[in-house]
This record gives C-alpha cells, sequence and structure tokens, in this order.
C-alpha cells in the first residue's frame, strides 16, 4: 500500500530536471588527464576557463572541474565547484562533443557570486567558440 504523503508513479517525480541528453558525462579524476587538458585550447568567460581537448577513443564525454585556493578558503572552492558541476550536467549532456575532454576551472570571487543563468550562457557560449 502507498503511503497517502509519498507520491504516485509519474507524477511529479522528475520534474524540474531536464531531460536526459544523449551524451553520457564521466568524471576525470586523474592528474595525467588534467595535465593533457592543461596543454590543450581554452576559452575563457568571466565565470570560468574551459580547457577543452579531443580524444581518439570513446563515445562519452569526460569532464573535470578544478578550483585554487585564490577562489577562497575549502567552503568557497566546494561551492565554485558544486556550482560547475551543475552547469556541466546541465548544459554538456546537450551541446558537448562526444569524445572530448572539458575541464572546468573556476575563478576566484565570481564563480561562487556570479548568477546561475548567466553561467550556463557563458558555458554555452564557450562550447559554442570551441567548436
Amino acid at each position: 500500500m502507498i503511503p497517502p504523503e509519498a507520491p504516485l508513479p509519474n507524477d511529479v517525480v522528475g520534474q524540474g530536471t531536464p531531460p536526459a541528453g544523449h551524451l553520457r558525462l564521466e568524471i576525470l579524476k586523474a592528474r595525467a588527464d588534467f595535465l593533457r587538458a592543461a596543454r590543450a585550447k581554452r576559452v575563457v568567460t568571466p565565470g570560468f576557463v574551459l580547457q577543452y581537448r579531443p580524444r581518439d577513443e570513446g563515445d562519452v564525454i569526460r569532464v573535470g572541474f578544478t578550483c585554487s585556493k585564490k577562489v577562497g578558503n575549502a567552503v568557497a572552492r566546494n561551492r565554485a565547484k558544486r556550482r560547475l558541476r551543475e552547469i556541466a550536467r546541465l548544459v554538456l549532456s546537450e551541446h558537448g562533443s562526444a569524445g572530448m575532454d572539458y575541464v572546468l576551472i573556476g575563478r576566484a570571487e565570481v564563480t561562487a557570486n556570479r548568477p546561475f543563468d548567466v553561467m550556463l550562457d557563458d558555458l554555452r557560449q564557450a562550447l559554442s567558440r570551441a567548436t
């Protein structure tokens, strides 16, 4: 029996979340991947820096996130990385290219405070400049 406060199947579940994109995202974790991305091309936006490089293998998008201590203390860095993760989740699955590595680098005093919808537009523009 379903309790009265539980949502019914196919009811409110999934509202407010974007439709699943056609490309899967994987997280970059190895230092070597970040170093390869650092030697690749980059697009600078007011809210963050996007580094990108093509890979030969795979149909997935790999993405990494980093913030230096210039961004602030651990709380500020974590907040900035959470925001970068969310814009990547929302935008890269739709506008990213398969077989690419992307690294989003937070910027001091901007990434954590910039309006979220503006950061979404920044990433879309950066991806259009990257291709």
